[in-house]
């Protein structure tokens, strides 16, 4: 019988990726495949006196990576493993502005984005906020770039606001987007896994700018416009992906625009929402790619 390793973060507390692996456990099992679990904090990542990676004894077919952790995927494929999501694919869409850089030229269509430059000492620049506000007027909509479930996402109203989100966050990774007015508390969520589409939800939030359901968001079963599908599609492959989450805006006339990818999209609200066995979608891709049945 084949096994599969689940690694998930070790200090987070939220349920989504502990639900995440029961449903594919529960799908593996019924191609008998087994899938154990454990979290990033129980094991070391260790690289030995002889350069050599010591982690985990290679006692799995592969690792389901529900962690973010681009280091220790990095070591995890360095020891040979075969990751779903790879090393490469988490680092870039786990990073909203390496996955702007990475998409663009493309033909992607996306909000117009600007990366804050980095910042070793706090504070912030002047001429760089006016460049900023002068490019993309109010409101502007700031990120982090590392987070998810829409937290540190906000949207800048004026100058006032503008400076203190960049002083609350000169020593972190950041950007500034354009807002994209008709798409004001309203995205889609479509699923891609092995680079075609497999399921996707409306989702909408009457008290929110931001649509994600852990925001106060809405999931709605519709039918998706092919142009999204393709742009998310499109997306996924160029980012390495084998399971994305691709979130798109509103265009003013219709059109997608991307907005951000997610490497570990959670499992309840888009089976829930649209009754697609997406867990199933995902077995069967890790089984065909590794030719296990």
């Amino acid at each position: 019988m084949a096994k599969g390793l689940c690694i998930v973060n070790g200090y987070s507390s939220l349920q989504g990726p502990r639900h995440f692996y029961e449903r594919m456990k529960e799908e593996l099992e019924r191609k008998n495949i087994g899938l154990s679990l454990l979290k990033a904090t129980t094991f070391l990542s260790e690289i030995d006196g002889n350069g050599t990676i010591e982690i985990l004894p290679g006692m799995f077919s592969f690792v389901l990576f529900l962690d973010k952790d681009a280091y220790l995927a990095a070591a995890l494929e360095g020891q040979g493993y075969r990751l779903f999501n790879r090393a490469e694919a988490i680092r870039l869409s786990d990073d909203k502005m390496l996955t702007s850089l990475a998409l663009a030229g493309h033909g992607i269509r996306m909000p117009k984005t600007i990366g804050a430059p980095l910042n070793y000492v706090g504070g912030h620049d002047q001429a760089f906020l006016r460049l900023v506000e002068k490019e993309l007027s109010y409101p502007l909509v700031a990120k982090c770039s590392y987070g998810s479930l829409g937290r540190e996402v906000k949207l800048v109203k004026d100058y006032s606001e503008l400076e203190s989100f960049e002083d609350e966050n000169a020593l972190k990774s950041h950007l500034y987007q354009e807002y994209i007015p008709s798409s004001k508390g309203i995205d889609y969520r479509l699923i891609v896994v092995g680079g075609h589409f497999v399921a996707g939800m409306r989702r909408k939030n009457e008290k929110d700018f931001r649509s994600n359901l852990a925001c106060g968001g809405v999931g709605e079963k519709v039918e998706i416009p092919q142009g999204y599908i393709y742009m998310a599609e499109k997306a996924a492959k160029l980012l390495g992906l084998d399971y994305a989450g691709v979130d798109l805006l509103v265009g003013p006339d219709g059109e997608p625009l991307l907005s951000e990818v997610n490497s570990n999209a959670f499992l309840d609200g888009i089976e829930k929402t649209t009754g697609v066995n997406v867990a199933a979608s995902y077995a069967d891709h890790i089984v065909r790619t590794l030719g296990l049945q």
